[in-house]
């Protein structure tokens, strides 16, 4: 049909709630104000679209990141100007650093009072520019349509981003033309690489085929490519027999009970997948960065091996480790091709070398490098993952967290069988992400399980977001652990700074049994071990939010660990890692990177 003959008569914000249905959003979080109320006049008048209300725009944001790495779709958040659009550039930049598919809706001052510094103006163009994959401010109603749904595919392909459109409140009263998404959405300018180099391919499984120690590298970036990646990825571990570990981002492509599975490498990542990257001699890079919290020391980082690196992002490539061999390209079109040279020339590989690497990873595996001291008295934070995990490994189950030791428990001790399972803060490291990020989980999944595994600190950046779930029945489980600090920061100020405690303490902490009944939702305490599994399961058969106060042991580290500015080699096990050591471990440059 002629796309003419297809346009309509609308106003800005008629085209704004038709532009959501016609790009398939059926959930919107957000939060109104006098910019956007046009907008949301026209959400009252449809059904099409449910808006959720949050408590706060950070909170819409983190919302729709965990909505968007819960389906693969793009997560959508619609906010006011000036205050409600500067209060979303955490989640902006969390989404940025964490290649998550975000559209941001902002409300603006009219265009004649624009630089005006006209009531809850902001450069909302200017202030987001750093923090998005693209952003644009409309001034002409008849471009809306078009900036829109360009605004939804920017965000969605090649790496995944979020993307800030800006519309004054004069251009939602105006009336144009709107026209639906055109059927092809190429762009003149923005055209991201989806099938490799055929010999970049070919010299891929030449230089695989010769490895005697390989090692496979995998990151978000095979989540984020969707669920044909990271089928691909293990069918291409499976039939190499190859060793796999990943960072924090890249947890469930390849399932944790996978036969070659090393666990999560870097800085708190297992004994044997550091010592194997460190001592592999060709290594598969998949949809990574070689981010400075998996690489340690730059000029230690797998000295001896040749690197392949795959990546649908041409910037990522060489930025922080130079690569023998880089393949630009989209990891399912490019684990495609690979497997398929690799069938076609019956690639059989170095067996017995092979053999010999699977049994040196081996003996690593046996130094049991997660092993803590159980205690009868007291809930060890490892233990309340492990018995947490065990209670709902058997269902659909989204896990987010916020951000900090317990975060990295999640990671070492919560087995992720299937992508998009997992919902973390990896680059930016946001505290505050987890509860809304648990909300944005259950409002996409509600008949599944959306958990956060959380902190008692970091849960308390965002805890007004409790509120958003009781009003919308997302049936969230907070599950605390509660060791009554600033678990990280005290860890490093004991490794660090003498043990001098500044400020991690949190001295006035909630009751939170009480602040969960206060927003209308169910609180629940448990402090010994022996009663943690009837209380999980008390936890999960409730159907309403639930706060889940968890007191685990005060003083407990997360182990093991490269001391930071060190090797993969350098790394410490619990046994070895005293506060002597550690210190003596790090030296001036190393603290300036913690």
């Amino acid at each position: 049909m002629d796309a003419n003959a297809q346009q309509r008569e609308m106003t800005g914000a008629e085209m704004v709630v038709q532009a959501l249905k016609d790009n398939g959003v059926t959930d919107l979080f957000g939060y109104p104000g006098g910019a956007v109320l046009p907008i949301y006049d026209e959400l009252f008048q449809q059904d099409s679209v449910r808006h959720i209300l949050v408590r706060h725009e950070q909170g819409a944001g983190h919302a729709a990141e965990g909505y968007a790495r819960s389906t693969g779709k793009p997560g959508v958040m619609l906010v006011t100007s000036g205050p409600g659009a500067t209060n979303a550039v955490t989640a902006l930049q969390d989404a940025l650093m964490d290649s998550i598919p975000l559209v941001c809706i902002s409300g603006q001052v009219p265009t004649t009072l624009i630089g005006s510094d006209a009531f809850q103006e902001c450069d909302t163009v200017g202030i987001t520019r750093p923090c998005t994959k693209h952003n644009w401010l409309v001034k002409d109603v008849n471009d809306l349509a078009r900036i829109l749904h360009e605004a939804f595919h920017v965000a969605t392909t090649g790496r995944p981003g979020p993307v800030v459109v800006d519309v004054p409140k004069d251009v939602q009263f105006a009336t144009g033309l709107y026209s639906p998404p055109p059927a092809d959405r190429t762009h003149e300018s923005y055209r991201p690489k989806l099938d490799a180099d055929p010999d970049r391919i070919a010299a891929a499984v030449e230089l695989l085929a010769s490895a005697k120690r390989p090692m496979i590298y995998s990151g978000g970036g095979v989540v984020n490519s969707g669920p044909e990646a990271a089928r691909l990825l293990t069918e291409f571990v499976e039939m190499t027999g190859f060793p796999i570990t990943s960072t924090l981002m890249g947890l469930g492509a390849y399932p944790a009970s996978g036969k070659s599975w090393m666990g999560m490498l870097g800085m708190h990542g297992t004994y044997e997948a550091n010592l194997a990257m460190h001592g592999c001699d060709v290594m598969l890079c998949i949809g990574a960065r070689f981010d400075d919290r998996i690489t340690g020391r730059l000029d230690a980082f797998s000295p001896g091996s040749k690197k392949i690196h795959i990546d649908i992002d041409p910037s990522s490539i060489n930025k922080n480790v130079r690569v023998d061999l880089p393949i630009i390209g989209d990891v399912a079109h490019v684990l495609r091709d690979l497997i398929a040279v690799w069938r076609e020339r019956k690639v059989a590989g170095d067996q017995r070398a092979l053999k010999a690497w699977w049994e040196d990873i081996a003996t690593w595996r046996a130094r049991n490098c997660l092993a803590y001291r159980p205690n009868e008295d007291v809930i060890m934070p490892q233990y309340a993952v492990q018995r947490l995990y065990e209670a709902t490994k058997d269902r659909e189950t989204y896990i987010s967290t916020e951000v900090g030791q317990h975060q990295m428990w999640a990671a070492q001790f919560y087995g992720f069988e299937a992508p998009n399972r997992w919902l973390t803060s990896g680059g930016l490291g946001t505290m505050g992400y987890g509860l809304p990020a648990s909300i944005g989980a259950a409002i996409a999944h509600p008949d599944a399980l959306s958990v956060c595994i959380a902190g008692d600190a970091s849960v308390l950046m965002n805890m007004q977001e409790m509120s958003t779930a009781v009003q919308h029945g997302a049936n969230v489980k907070i599950f605390i652990l509660n060791n009554q600090y600033m678990g990280m920061v005290r860890q490093w100020q004991q490794l660090l700074h003498g043990n001098r405690l500044s400020h991690s303490y949190t001295e006035a902490l909630p009751d939170f049994v009480k602040l969960a009944e206060a927003y209308g939702g169910v609180g629940m305490r448990c402090e010994k071990p022996a009663d943690l599994d009837d209380a999980i399961a008390e936890m999960l058969a409730v159907d309403a939010p639930v706060l889940f106060d968890c007191r685990v042991a005060n003083l407990a580290n997360c182990f093991p660990m490269i001391p930071s500015g060190k090797a993969h080699n350098e790394i410490l096990l619990p046994e070895e890692a005293t506060d002597e050591v550690v210190a003596r471990a790090i030296d001036a440059k190393g603290r300036a990177l913690v």
